[in-house]
């Protein structure tokens, strides 16, 4: 069986654990309440849970006997249970385990005994969120393992960790996920409380999702984490919005999304004219709703609020209408930041993508303005995902606060500045991290030096070398030495002629060598000697026994080809 399609028996298979666990304990408190005071157990076997009750033929010291027919028996449980607790309908029924031709007695009854070899109530547990957490990381394993359609219902924690952080969510919020997948930006939000010592329960969490297995999964998840009071609605968010009240849609202090990227058939016609009057700006192409799903983030904040959403690159520079959609944004002030992440990052796609963030109630110092991050260099390298580190994260964050230029990286630009550029966000227009072209020096070539200007230009100097001291592997050539005074530093490139260039030491005399006499924690550096070892310390004789190495190939090539 697919891993996409499993996914929903495991996570089927551990609510039931889960909420037969957690009923029993909480009916256990209250018959020894009761017994405390005088009245017998069996007044008060069926006393309800606070918040879910779990009938007789669902919970777990009856099916974990069952031994016949056990898949049908196991859709009974669920909707037994479904009937007798609203807020968990078409939750668990969504999940057929009654598939002859893929579950069998003998696989389910497996499953049950696995599922029964622990107990899962809240004393058990060394953390209140601790089932959670567990859910949260089957979560990802499923998507790792479900490549491509991985993307469709979790977003990787580290981005949403990123997303969170920008938009500082506080106790009291209401917060909203249009394409809520699993949960997982919810959860991150009551986790990012938590972290700053506030009331994560005093969130208010809303949330659609198409895919009804998905949102199955995003309310298991609720649930698992203790929220039961999560808003977690199924539907197409473009074509049938859900949080509306008195015929308009809901408003939050936070939005936060990844929608699916470039959507096809995302329903352009019919929204044309759009009953919410949530495309101001326009539609975008049929084959592309990325900025569909933008417009409705935007008319669903309030007068202060902000949302943050991951978009794929096409957005920040394609033209047409969705120029016209980037300017209206732009004109209207909104945009306050656009960051790029490095590629390789969400399951089914290597492309690189950004995030947006929008503020209806920009800081009076950052209207007029978009600070553009390039973050696509600082990234940890994984076996099938790129993933950011905890130091990528907190300096995309801390350039966010700051909100001021920084070299290669960060640049504030002002909404003059992009409309000269044609309303073009792509981010290497504003911060370039490309280093500035390598210098080639022929004289350098042919007399196996490196040239000074190259090892004092700016960007070597500040990003690879950070004060190493170049005179413990350069000697000046004689013939070249400083014009101005003999004794000048090595560092001051005013004391030497355009023209001039450095030898490497005499004992240097291959590239092991070099290595001897460079930091071994410093991998960029020793990469930079490399590069200038490959292209300066070429001889002549050297070059003429590639070229006639060529040449011979060629001539084979030409032979076999018929020609002389």
């Amino acid at each position: 069986m697919d891993v996409s399609e499993y996914k929903d028996y495991i996570f089927g298979m551990m609510f039931l654990k889960r909420l037969s666990d957690s009923f029993d304990e909480e009916q256990t408190k209250v018959i020894h309440h009761y017994l405390g005071i005088g009245k017998t157990q069996a007044q008060d076997e069926d006393e309800y849970h606070d918040t879910f009750y779990v009938p007789q033929r669902a919970r777990w010291a009856t099916l974990k006997d069952l031994k016949h027919d056990i898949g049908a028996e196991l859709n009974k449980a669920t909707e037994a249970i479904e009937e007798h607790n609203t807020s968990l309908e078409g939750v668990l029924v969504s999940i057929d385990f009654n598939i002859k031709n893929k579950l069998s007695d003998k696989k389910l009854a497996d499953l049950l005994s696995h599922f029964g070899k622990h107990r899962l109530r809240n004393e058990d547990f060394e953390s209140t969120d601790l089932l959670g957490t567990a859910y949260e990381y089957l979560i990802k394993m499923f998507a790792d393992s479900a490549g491509k359609k991985g993307g469709e219902f979790y977003t990787p924690s580290e981005v949403v960790q990123l997303l969170v952080a920008l938009l500082q969510p506080h106790a009291g919020m209401r917060i909203y996920d249009p394409t809520v997948g699993s949960g997982g930006m919810l959860v991150q939000t009551r986790n990012y409380l938590v972290s700053h010592g506030e009331n994560a329960a005093n969130l208010s969490l809303h949330g659609q999702e198409m895919n009804l297995n998905t949102w199955a999964i995003c309310k298991m998840n609720m649930f698992l984490h203790g929220v039961f009071n999560a808003d977690i609605r199924k539907g197409d968010t473009l074509g049938d919005p859900k949080h509306v009240q008195n015929g308009e849609l809901m408003t939050f202090d936070r939005v936060i999304a990844n929608p699916p990227f470039s959507l096809a058939a995302w329903g352009k016609e019919a929204l044309e004219n759009d009953g919410y009057g949530r495309f101001p700006y326009g539609t975008p192409p049929k084959d592309s709703g990325d900025l569909a799903f933008v417009q409705h983030m935007i008319a669903s904040l309030n007068d202060h609020g902000m949302m943050g959403v991951v978009m794929p690159h096409g957005v920040l520079f394609r033209g047409s209408s969705e120029k016209e959609i980037r300017k209206g944004i732009l004109n209207d002030d909104l945009l306050e930041a656009v960051i790029g992440l490095p590629a390789g990052m969400f399951y089914g796609t290597g492309i690189p993508a950004s995030l947006l963030i929008i503020n209806k109630q920009k800081p009076e110092q950052r209207k007029g303005k978009v600070l553009f991050i390039n973050g696509e260099l600082d990234y940890a390298e994984g076996k099938n995902q790129n993933s950011l580190r905890e130091q990528d994260i907190a300096k995309i964050v801390s350039t966010f606060t700051d909100y001021q230029d920084s070299k290669r990286y960060a640049k504030v630009a002002s909404l003059a500045e992009i409309a000269e550029n044609d309303y073009n966000l792509n981010i290497r227009r504003y911060a370039d991290t490309s280093p500035p072209p390598e210098i080639f020096d022929v004289r350098a070539l042919l007399h196996g030096g490196v040239p000074v200007r190259e090892v004092m230009d700016d960007y070597i100097r500040e990003e690879i070398l950070q004060g190493f001291d170049v005179s413990t592997v350069f000697v000046p050539r004689q013939s070249h030495t400083p014009t101005s005074s003999p004794n000048a530093s090595i560092g001051d490139p005013s004391s030497y002629k355009p023209e001039d260039y450095y030898d490497w030491q005499p004992a240097i005399t291959s590239k092991e060598d070099l290595r001897l006499h460079l930091p071994a924690d410093k991998p960029e550096l020793i990469a930079q000697f490399e590069r200038w070892w490959d292209k300066y310390r070429v001889s002549l004789h050297e070059l003429d026994a590639q070229v006639m190495q060529a040449e011979a190939v060629m001539k084979g090539y030409l032979a076999e080809l018929g020609y002389e």
